[in-house]
């Protein structure tokens, strides 16, 4: 039957009208996501608990009308986790990165990948469309095709870890002055020895750009989300840091809101794995070693925690040693043993085995004192006769000992 042109040009009319009113209202929603972040959030997000609901119901139901969908494959967790560290600048150039992805592939034992998705300096590693990142500007082209680098990595069966530094943010803390510690003497705002600043850990409202990011990294294909720095700084002017804790919080109390809210929005509601990495003194330590970091207050929140038990962090005469960086294997041991003590105490019990959600951060790097492969491989052999099959390896530069693994 032979058309009518009229008809056509009318129908093609319709059709692009429908698409340009559909564009205004998504671009409305949009608007309204950001109102909501802009008004609402910050003055329900006083820890009002009933105000935090609503607004979050608010939110899901907006959201909700964009019909945003997680299309991305997902590696289940593996039953022991063995990981190498590799920077968003590493990821974002195939000619560095080809090489570590090269020592897993040829390796027995390493089957992941711990990757930033934020670093120290604040900036998110990828392109991110996220309503907070695009008003902050905190986006990067490190990892150009963040898609295609989740790709890769999943064509070779590599769990991927995305790492988020969270609350050392210079970036942020420089957007939102107001979320940042301050100094007691000026009010300006506190940096540590290298010249970072930290988000305030009780600023609820971070909270939300944080769970943001975690859900788009997840969302892109990060098959983990894994939190450093969930603490208060350990190191600078200390004396001139203001903690500005309301009356009856604590460091500890303070960052356990935090976790208890990841472990909501992230684990509870998305079904998201989600790991924390912790001081390695804090699997010993009685007290929460000045940053709120304790062992008991952190365990329960999170599907997996790594102690970082790096030997060469260790001061003169823990565990006895007059120099702990010579001790790898005893230092490392030691440490998990007493992590495993203190989460076995807890009474939590996964799979029958009261301390699977450990984790051992390993050291392949050297500061005062060199290591190389007996080092490396002395600190899995620990970990492993621990009693802990997981671990994972840092090194700054990503530069590993390849015969270690």
């Amino acid at each position: 039957m032979k058309k009518n042109p009229f008809i056509t040009l009318i129908s093609f009319f319709i059709i692009l009208a429908s698409f340009f009113l559909l564009l205004s209202e998504q671009k409305n929603v949009f608007a309204e996501i950001h109102s909501i972040y802009d008004t609402s959030v910050l003055e329900a997000l006083t820890l009002d608990g009933d105000s935090i609901i609503k607004v979050r119901t608010k939110q899901k139901e907006i959201v909700e009308n964009l019909n945003f969908t997680n299309t991305a494959s997902h590696i289940k967790t593996p039953e022991k986790v063995h990981a190498l560290y590799m920077s968003s600048w590493v990821a974002g150039t195939p000619s560095v990165r080809d090489g570590i992805l090269k020592i897993i592939d040829e390796s027995e034992d390493l089957n992941a990948l711990v990757v930033d998705i934020k670093d120290s300096t604040g900036v998110v590693s990828f392109e991110i469309q996220t309503p907070l990142a695009l008003k902050y500007g905190t986006g990067s082209t490190r990892i150009a095709d963040i898609e295609g680098f989740v790709n890769l990595v999943h064509e070779k069966n590599i769990y991927l870890i995305g790492r988020i530094s969270t609350f050392q943010d210079p970036v942020l803390t420089e957007k939102r002055n107001d979320w940042a510690l301050k100094r007691i003497d000026n009010g300006g705002i506190w940096k540590d020895n290298n010249g970072l600043a930290f988000i305030d850990p009780g600023k609820a409202e971070a909270w939300e750009y944080i769970k943001e990011i975690s859900l788009e990294a997840y969302r892109v294909g990060f098959d983990e989300i894994n939190f450093d720095y969930i603490r208060y700084p350990s190191d600078g002017p200390l004396r001139n840091l203001n903690y500005a804790l309301p009356e009856g919080e604590t460091r500890v109390s303070s960052l356990r809101k935090f976790f208890q809210y990841l472990d909501l929005e992230l684990r509870q509601n998305n079904n998201i794995p989600i790991s924390a990495d912790i001081f390695g003194l804090a699997t010993s330590a009685e007290d929460d070693l000045g940053i709120g970091q304790f062992f008991e207050e952190i365990y329960p929140y999170f599907d997996y925690v790594a102690p970082m038990v790096y030997p060469s962090h260790y001061g003169p005469g823990t565990f006895g040693f007059p120099d702990p960086e010579i001790k790898p294997y005893e230092v490392v041991k030691m440490g998990m043993e007493s992590a495993i003590r203190r989460a076995t105490a807890l009474g939590i019990t996964e799979d029958q085995n009261p301390y699977r959600k450990l984790r051992t951060w390993i050291q392949d790097f050297s500061l005062r004192v060199p290591y190389g492969l007996k080092e490396v491989t002395d600190q899995i052999k620990a970990s492993r006769e621990a009693g802990i099959d997981s671990f994972m390896v840092w090194n700054a530069s990503n530069i590993y000992t390849k015969k270690a693994y």
